[in-house]
């Protein structure tokens, strides 16, 4: 699949595992998160198109609903609430935001 990256920092962090922005430099020093991103970034560019992701039962693909309606996400790593969210389109994807929220899903630690 074409991914496309709506923000230049994002892209930075995505494919170099570089970022300075704030909100990403706690992820860069978690070799974890990054073996993670690394593995979903790669997924993405394998797979043929958006459907073919629910094959990859590790990434838990899915089809936003509500005030995120239009976006999907995949998880990018088991155990843990960080999504990478992105808008589907005709010729692959282009990622809008990554959700580096810890309370996702009712996690409340």
């Amino acid at each position: 699949m074409r991914i496309t990256f709506s923000d230049e920092t994002l892209e930075e962090f995505c494919i170099a595992g570089k970022s300075n922005k704030n909100e990403f430099k706690i992820y860069v020093r978690d070799n974890k998160f990054m073996s993670g991103l690394k593995r979903c970034m790669t997924t993405l560019l394998v797979a043929r198109s958006t459907a073919s992701l629910k094959n990859y039962s590790f990434m838990h693909y899915e089809q936003l609903r509500g005030n995120l309606g239009g976006l999907s996400s995949v998880r990018i790593c088991n155990g843990r609430p960080e999504r990478l969210l992105f808008t589907e389109r005709n010729n692959g994807i282009e990622i809008k935001v990554i959700e580096l929220n810890t309370k996702h899903y009712g996690n409340k630690k």
